[in-house]
């Protein structure tokens, strides 16, 4: 089955933060795709975690994406044509522990991943992975759209802000889209998802990670901010987008070159609550309690993204609902705690068929 035109197909493709959540599943499928994977990042930080448990057939280069210098020479070794980059600290509370790690690598590590792709010859497109939470949020009731303004109240919030203002002047000031030429056209784009779910998640001060967890040791897990309202997706389905945004940058396609909101469809936007009660209707071992106070750090209780621009420009839009998001995640949690059985290649195979099936404009 064709998948963006085949596009990764033997295509050399860098991407940073492969050892973590995202990263590993993004691996996967570009693998399955007949890509060339490079990957750059530190160490896994927990045990288990997926990147290890997928064992795949890469090259993974463990290094700090801070260390400039470092990732300059993976690039002049490598010589990517397709960057992916998520590598990043991406924990709210975290952020509030240690606020200069968190800015450090948010903005700094963008700014070498953006450098060293300048000094270049071989990449041309670049797909920057930010959150949803780079907006100045407000508390709408109303999604957020790329042309509202970026900030953060949290250190990772306004991190990420950050970063998409310098994806921005580095869009506008090397990589522009009206100056680029066919000796020097590269192409820059950001993608902002909404809180992504799926199995191999354990990092710390995550809802589903640490109910699994919990779950996993017949705990019980308690659930702070239960009535805060999250867009909640199936990893899969910003990667498709990541994907898909690469294809066209790579195509040269110039007006892609952008910012995008790949989050759920309105059903997708639920309260951590109902999250709990859809998990524990898909594992009936999973035992919870409400947490009556609150958390000692700022979070926004209500955050939803408008993804009207890229289901029509792009003409992405999600396969899984929220039902069968939360479905699958849990069952691949099951089924690596009770048969030690790992099921993220089945998995990805289910969600691409059943993209066909909803014809997806990502499968030709």
């Amino acid at each position: 089955m064709i998948q963006f035109a085949d596009i990764y197909n033997n295509r050399k493709v860098l991407v940073t933060g492969h050892t973590g959540f995202k990263g590993s599943w993004l691996c996967l499928w570009l693998k399955k795709m007949g890509a060339h994977v490079t990957g750059y990042a530190l160490q896994p930080e927990t045990v288990p975690n997926h990147f290890n448990l997928l064992n795949l057939d890469i090259s993974s280069v463990i290094g700090d994406i801070r260390d400039f210098k470092k990732v300059k020479e993976v690039f002049e070794t490598v010589k990517p044509e397709i960057v992916f980059h998520l590598a990043a600290q991406p924990l709210v509370r975290r952020s509030y522990r240690d606020p200069r790690e968190t800015y450090e690598t948010n903005i700094m590590g963008s700014v070498n991943v953006y450098e060293a792709a300048r000094q270049s010859d071989s990449v041309r497109a670049i797909v920057c992975v930010t959150s949803d939470k780079v907006y100045e949020n407000r508390a709408w009731l109303w999604g957020y759209r790329e042309n509202d303004p970026v900030g953060g109240y949290d250190p990772y919030s306004a991190s990420k802000g950050c970063t998409e203002i310098i994806t921005s002047s580095y869009r506008d000031s090397f990589f522009n889209q009206e100056q680029s030429n066919d000796k020097n056209s590269l192409l820059l784009a950001s993608a902002r998802a909404g809180n992504v779910i799926g199995g191999g998640d354990w990092a710390e001060d995550r809802l589903v990670p640490d109910i699994m967890k919990a779950t996993a040791k017949s705990e019980t897990v308690t659930i702070r901010n239960p009535f805060s309202t999250r867009p909640w997706q199936h990893v899969l389905e910003p990667l498709s987008g990541y994907l898909l945004v690469g294809k066209k940058l790579f195509e040269g396609q110039k007006s892609f070159a952008e910012a995008w909101n790949l989050g759920p469809l309105e059903e997708g936007s639920i309260t951590v609550e109902n999250v709990v009660r859809r998990i524990k209707k898909n594992w009936d071992r999973v035992s919870y309690v409400l947490s009556e106070g609150t958390s000692s750090s700022h979070e926004a209780n209500y955050l939803k993204i408008d993804c009207s621009k890229a289901h029509i420009k792009l003409k992405w839009f999600p396969v899984w609902d929220s039902k069968k998001a939360f479905a699958v995640t849990t069952e691949w949690y099951r089924e690596f705690y009770t048969q030690n059985s790992l099921l993220s290649d089945k998995q990805l195979d289910s969600y691409i068929e059943m993209a066909k099936e909803a014809q997806a404009c990502w499968i030709e």
